[in-house]
């Protein structure tokens, strides 16, 4: 079972949009870098090449090398400060029941598929106590393109835990039609949710195999998380 992280597991309040906004005004001298590059979906490491591209920054600017170490610091800060009120944030419905029911099964291995750095979702994650859960993953530092996500996800599931499954074999939890598009590319099942950025009509329309409004139903997502079985 691969999770996305944001608007899936957690929201953070608009936490890691903050934080990568004021890390690019401070290492590029660019304030609002990000206004109109789409955020919901994608690595972050896409996202900077795209706000880089749209301020005209050279690919090889040394200051890339600080762009992370000022963004992780920056967001640790901000899932700490008060969230503007028109942006939710903390566990979405159903997710701890969920993670902890499967985490009491022996046919399943919980890992991430986040287009967050390894060491934002790690950030966000712990914050909410929801880090202990996973085993591994594959992150934003991983792969530019997301569909590039799953064969690295389940070569890290083989590294660190010794199980080998199959594409076939793998779900992907997401809530943006990427998230779709990613399992689908990667042959995997795709499971979506519509509580991030994308409602239920558009995350059918993307091809997902199953969508809920949120997660809290356990019964009707366990069922759809093991359909095939």
């Amino acid at each position: 079972m691969l999770f996305d992280i944001d608007g899936t597991l957690v929201l953070t309040g608009g936490a890691g949009g903050r934080a990568m906004t004021r890390a690019f005004e401070q290492v590029f001298g660019v304030p609002d870098a990000f206004r109109g590059i789409p955020m919901p979906g994608r690595t972050d490491s896409w996202i900077l090449a795209d706000a880089a591209a749209a301020h005209h920054i050279p690919r090889d600017s040394p200051d890339f090398a600080r762009f992370r170490e000022v963004y992780l610091r920056l967001l640790a800060y901000e899932l700490d400060e008060p969230h503007p009120p028109h942006l939710r944030k903390g566990v979405m419905p159903g997710v701890r029941a969920l993670l902890d029911a499967l985490r009491a099964r022996d046919d399943v291995y919980l890992a991430l598929l986040t287009g967050n750095y390894e060491a934002a979702a790690r950030l966000k994650l712990a914050y909410f106590d929801l880090w202990r859960y996973f085993g591994c993953g594959a992150f934003g530092d991983d792969a530019p393109d997301r569909n590039g996500l799953l064969p690295r996800a389940l070569a890290q599931v083989r590294a660190t835990a010794g199980h080998h499954f199959a594409a076939g074999e793998a779900v992907v939890i997401g809530d943006t039609p990427l998230d779709v598009a990613c399992a689908s590319a990667g042959g995997a099942r795709s499971i979506a949710v519509a509580t991030g950025s994308h409602g239920v009509a558009d995350l059918r329309a993307a091809g997902a195999d199953a969508v809920f409004e949120d997660l809290s139903d356990l019964q009707a997502v366990l069922g759809a998380l093991f359909a095939d079985n």
